[in-house]
């Protein structure tokens, strides 16, 4: 039995090879301009970003500053010591960390006790109760706020500290159920049952196994509440009256009409103070936020 002779197929002819050649080259040129196109966009819109940034840095050294982006001529810190007293700055800094910060506590409690059952239990209500929750974090807080200073009124929580402090958190609490939720379902329910196996309650296994473990995401939420109350200026501005109660977010208002023509260096100035704790928070929390989740090894065997 004879073996059959191997065919070869044929070169590629000149023509199809630079058909190929040019097909390719053109591919690699529409993959150029398109990623080109996209570094072009995603600059802009970081220009948009660092330019009022860049300019509230440097205005804050400049004591003549204007709404221009400019080098300062002479560095000074003097808006900065025109601003450091206790009715500008000392005052609505402490009001803001006391609203901003037991809100954030409560947010934080409330959500938890909230998510839990929303994670642990199975009820024909939780979808329509999460898509509630979703659609609350839509609904605008202009649209509430004259119900809600009324009610103040008539139950004589205007103008008070605990009243603000429960309607900032009451805003912030929705979305606040939703992150906690997913965050808490990222615990495997294994570790709970465990801890009850041994006798724990229920509510022991919280705090002693599934709260240990969620500290990188209830970070997150603390971070992502006390900037969202840090920011918020319509609430406290309509609930409290006493200009000694305002935080330093309506406080940020007043350089916008206590003077003739605004000066933008201490306005500048009063900015970066205002956005130290935010981001100071964030620097202190954000260790936490590493390592979250490695849950895997905790279950095995």
């Amino acid at each position: 039995m004879s073996a059959e002779a191997p065919t070869l197929s044929a070169p590629p002819e000149p023509a199809a090879r630079g058909r190929a050649h040019r097909s390719g080259g053109a591919r690699r040129s529409s993959h150029v301009v398109s990623k080109l196109t996209v570094n072009l966009v995603l600059l802009l819109i970081a220009a948009c970003f660092v330019v009022p940034l860049l300019w509230v840095v440097l205005a804050a050294f400049d004591e003549s500053a204007g709404l221009s982006v400019s080098l300062p001529q002479q560095w000074s810190l003097g808006n900065f010591e025109a601003v450091l007293n206790t009715d500008t700055t000392y005052r609505p800094m402490l009001n803001g960390f006391i609203l901003c910060g037991g809100a954030t506590i409560i947010t934080l409690a409330a959500s938890v006790f909230a998510a839990y059952p929303l994670s642990r239990y199975q009820s024909r209500y939780k979808r329509p109760f999460m898509l509630t929750i979703l659609f609350t974090t839509g609904l605008p807080i202009t649209a509430i706020m004259v119900p809600v200073y009324g009610f103040f009124v008539q139950i004589d929580l205007i103008d008070t500290f605990v009243g603000t402090i429960l309607f900032m958190a009451t805003t912030s609490l929705p979305i606040a159920i939703w992150l906690t939720k997913n965050f808490m379902d990222a615990v495997p329910i294994e570790l709970e049952e465990a801890a009850w196996t041994d006798g724990a309650s229920p509510m022991q296994a919280l705090r002693t196994i599934v709260m240990p473990l969620m500290w990188p995401g209830m970070s997150v939420v603390a971070i992502y509440t006390f900037i969202h109350l840090w920011g918020n200026f319509f609430v406290p501005f309509i609930l409290l009256l006493s200009n000694d109660q305002l935080p330093a977010s309506v406080s940020i208002f007043t350089f916008f009409s206590q003077y003739g023509n605004v000066v933008y260096g201490q306005l500048a100035a009063y900015s970066v103070i205002y956005s130290l704790p935010a981001l100071l928070l964030y620097l202190v929390l954000s260790r936490r936020l590493g390592g979250a989740f490695a849950f895997g090894g905790a279950v095995k065997g």
